[in-house]
């Protein structure tokens, strides 16, 4: 526990936003009265809109006119969930004491920021939250290509991820500090935060029942983040492809001497065939 239990805790809430106009108020409503019962923090709520097209910007523009803990910062198109994250990360004041980011469909259950926090307190750098079960709200395929995604991962990249973790987690500020430092095009923060070290422990949750709207994680975007994470956090295919390159020069090598020698024999064999026509030609 922390030494001084007077001492306010500043915690952002940072919530990625992509179509999510039905979720945006009854989110911050949940997230309001999970704080109300956390003694000696205070917290802010930093929207990031990720290019909606629908009313999520016009109604977190309503929440921040309203409410002083709550601020946004808006994208001119979609560029994905981790490049949302990473703005928030880059925009954060390095004056607050922890981070807490979690998505705003309701599937992370905001009550378990309790338990976020109380693990924190306990001395955890960084307590992230992983699914003990698969996602009711989805369909059997989409479980099952998250099974493989996760698969795939422990098997070729360099870092260790539980079945079904997820982006939401709470992570210190000296944690925080050292992820902006990282300069990654396509970030992947689900490897990054597990292979940056630190101390830290995972919380099993049951995924919350979604009230409005779908999974924007589509196949294709889940096969484009398999590829990203698998070359950000492996050299396993650099290495592959290295073996590869080797045995096909090996295969050249062995073969280019019989191939030399059969061309030359063919066309030794075409020229003593010349010179005999060309000499019976001469006799007749």
């Amino acid at each position: 526990m922390y030494n001084d239990t007077f001492i306010i805790k500043k915690i952002i809430v940072l919530i990625p936003l992509y179509n999510e106009e039905d979720n945006v108020f009854a989110i911050t409503q949940a997230v309001d009265n999970v704080f109300k019962n956390i003694a000696h923090c205070c917290y802010e709520i930093f929207f990031i809109d990720d290019g909606s097209t629908d009313k999520t910007l016009s109604k977190v523009k309503i929440l921040e006119a309203k409410y002083r803990n709550i601020s946004y910062l808006s994208f001119s198109r979609n560029f994905g969930k981790d490049v949302a994250l990473l703005a928030g990360f880059q925009h954060i004041s390095p004056a607050i004491d922890a981070v807490i980011t979690l998505d705003s469909d309701l599937e992370h259950p905001p009550d378990l920021i309790t338990d976020l926090i109380e693990q924190w307190q306990k001395g955890y750098d960084l307590v992230y939250a992983y699914r003990k079960e698969k996602n009711r709200n989805t369909s059997s395929l989409s479980n099952a290509s998250s099974k493989i995604f996760y698969w795939v991962i422990s098997k070729l990249a360099d870092v260790k991820l539980e079945n079904g973790i997820s982006d939401f987690k709470l992570i210190d500020k000296k944690v925080l500090s050292v992820i902006k430092t990282i300069h990654e095009d396509n970030p992947f923060f689900r490897g990054l935060f597990k292979w940056v070290g630190f101390k830290q422990i995972g919380i099993p949750y049951s995924v919350g029942k979604r009230v409005h709207g779908t999974s924007k994680y589509s196949n294709k975007a889940l096969i484009r983040l398999a590829l990203n994470s698998i070359t950000s956090f492996s050299t396993k295919p650099l290495t592959i492809a290295i073996y590869i390159g080797f045995f096909a020069s090996l295969i050249s090598i062995l073969y280019i001497q019989p191939l030399f020698n059969f061309l030359s024999r063919m066309s030794i064999s075409f020229l003593d065939r010349s010179s005999s026509t060309y000499t019976s030609f001469q006799g007749s």
